[in-house]
């Protein structure tokens, strides 16, 4: 009995969290960008980046090559291509990074982070998917994070953060969908100056949630993703 009361308590805290996360954000987003409008559909999306794409850059937080949050933002990734966007699909394995360490900023970058350097720098906003770890984002997607967070020394980068309109999303097998990381994953983004948009994709039994083609099985999600990646858009500065 007490265990169960735990897990329902703990779900509520997280659903409460959530929304908090929203309200605040959806303040944000006024405050800061000072876009009262409504968001586009998706048509009006099509249109306007027709003319004017917006670059997006899409990945995963995770490293493994059937990873449910590769699927996710893949999908992701395709509905702002219909959309009228140019999304760069990363994978950050193709990206490896040493830990974030102040006196590795002395040498000389790596060809890794001189490349992710060059993408940020010219993309006007994110899709990623970040699988939970123990109530937090993946390692090696806040590693990636700290790592363009920082100015080159010799100043040829400066961090892209406060360009970016960004979405967030996470798939999980359990039955929250990862959506405690999800929170840590905003703070995180906003703290750096990005506009994180209050929709946020959260999938649970992320085992079924997926064809063998890796594409989403249930409409209602891929409405969500879709709603996801309209308002990035919308909010996207070209």
């Amino acid at each position: 009995m007490g265990g169960a009361f735990f897990t329902c308590a703990h779900y509520v805290f997280a659903v409460c969290m959530y929304a908090q996360k929203l309200c605040i954000n959806s303040v944000f987003v006024q405050i800061n960008r000072g876009q009262n409008a409504p968001t586009l559909n998706n048509t009006q999306i099509k249109e306007h980046h027709m003319t004017q794409p917006a670059h997006i850059i899409a990945f995963a937080g995770s490293l493994r090559s059937d990873s449910w949050n590769k699927q996710l933002v893949n999908a992701a990734a395709r509905s702002a291509e219909s959309a009228g966007a140019r999304v760069t699909v990363l994978d950050l394995a193709d990206y490896p990074l040493p830990m974030f360490d102040e006196t590795l900023e002395d040498q000389a970058p790596s060809a890794a982070l001189n490349d992710l350097r060059a993408l940020f720098s010219s993309a006007n906003g994110l899709l990623i998917a970040s699988p939970e770890y123990n109530g937090s984002i993946a390692p090696v997607l806040k590693n990636t994070l700290d790592w363009l967070s920082r100015s080159a020394k010799d100043e040829s980068y400066q961090p892209a953060y406060g360009q970016f309109s960004v979405g967030i999303m996470a798939a999980s097998p359990g039955g929250l969908g990862g959506i405690r990381g999800l929170s840590h994953l905003r703070d995180v983004l906003t703290n750096v100056g990005s506009l994180v948009v209050p929709a946020q994709v959260a999938v649970p039994a992320s085992y079924e949630a997926f064809d063998e083609n890796g594409q989403i099985v249930n409409a209602a999600l891929s409405d969500r993703v879709d709603a996801l990646v309209n308002q990035v858009l919308s909010h996207a500065h070209v």
